[in-house]
C-alpha cells in the first residue's frame, strides 16, 4: 500500500470521527449515556462525592506523574478533566478537593488551568492554589508526599487517575486502611495490576479514558465513546478485507 493512500485513509478516519462525534452529540442530548454499559465504579463515586459533602470531609484526586507534554499526557488530561468535574459536583462543600501530582506542569494546571479546575467552585477554599500540590518529583517521593494528605486531611474519597508505577499500591493500600472509598485507574500495566489487587474500585484498561463520559464532564465525551465503537467495527472490517485480498493475491 502506497504512503499516499495510507495518509489519505488516516485523514479520512480523522474527518469521519469528527463528523460522527458531532452527529452523535446532537442525537443523544437528552440521554447521553444511553446504550453505554454500566460501570459500577462511577455510580459509587457519585455516592462518595455526596457523602463527602454531607459529612464535611474532603475528596482527594491523585493525578500521577505524567508531564502534560509527554506520551502519557492523555492520562494526565483525564485526571484534570475529572478533577474539574468533581470540583463542580462538590461545589456546595466548604472543603474543596485536593489534587496531588508528581510533575510540576501538572501541578500548575491543577491549581488553575484556563478552564478553572480548582477555581470553578463558589467556596473561598476552592480558590486556594494550595489545593493543587506537587507531592514529589520522583515516584517514591511522590508517594511519601501524598501519604500525609491521606492520613491528615480528613479524606473520605480518593481517586487515583493518571500515570503511575507499581508504587501506587502503597497509596491505595493506605487509603483502604483508612476505610475511604478508592477509585483508581492508570494507563500503566504494572500500576493496573497493583491497583486491581489493592483498590476498592479499579478501572481496567480503557475504562480510565471513559471517566469524562460517565461523570458527564463534557457532552462530547459520551459521543467519543460511541465513535470508538464505530472505529472498532471499521478496523475489524478492514482486517477482514485485507485477509480476503491477501487470500486472493490482490495487492493495493
Amino acid at each position: 500500500m502506497s504512503p499516499i493512500l495510507v495518509n489519505l485513509i488516516g485523514l479520512g478516519l480523522v474527518l469521519l470521527s469528527a463528523l460522527l462525534m458531532v452527529i452523535l452529540r446532537a442525537t443523544n442530548q437528552k440521554q447521553p449515556l444511553r446504550g453505554l454499559r454500566s460501570i459500577p465504579a462511577f455510580d459509587h463515586i457519585r455516592e462518595g462525592i455526596g457523602q463527602a459533602v454531607e459529612e464535611g470531609s474532603r475528596l482527594h484526586i491523585s493525578l500521577g506523574n505524567a508531564s502534560p507534554n509527554s506520551q502519557q499526557a492523555a492520562s494526565a488530561l483525564v485526571g484534570l478533566s475529572t478533577l474539574e468535574r468533581i470540583t463542580q459536583l462538590s461545589a456546595a462543600s466548604d472543603r474543596p478537593p485536593i489534587a496531588t501530582s508528581g510533575d510540576g506542569g501538572l501541578a500548575i494546571l491543577s491549581q488553575g488551568n484556563p478552564h478553572g479546575v480548582l477555581t470553578s467552585g463558589d467556596s473561598a477554599g476552592a480558590r486556594e492554589p494550595a489545593r493543587g500540590r506537587l507531592s514529589g518529583p520522583t515516584p517514591f517521593s511522590y508517594v511519601a508526599g501524598t501519604l500525609p494528605v491521606l492520613l491528615d486531611e480528613e479524606i473520605s474519597t480518593n481517586l487515583f487517575l493518571g500515570n503511575f508505577g507499581p508504587e501506587i499500591a502503597l497509596l491505595a493500600d493506605t487509603a483502604e486502611e483508612e476505610n475511604t472509598f478508592t477509585l483508581a485507574g492508570s494507563d500503566s500495566l504494572p500500576a493496573q495490576a497493583a491497583l486491581y489487587a489493592t483498590a476498592r474500585e479499579p478501572l481496567i484498561g480503557e475504562e480510565l479514558f471513559a471517566s469524562g463520559a460517565y461523570l458527564q464532564s463534557n457532552p462530547m465525551h459520551p459521543a467519543s465513546l460511541r465513535v470508538q465503537d464505530v472505529l472498532r467495527v471499521l478496523i475489524i472490517l478492514g482486517i477482514l478485507v485485507g485477509v480476503m485480498l491477501n487470500f486472493l493475491n490482490i495487492s493495493l
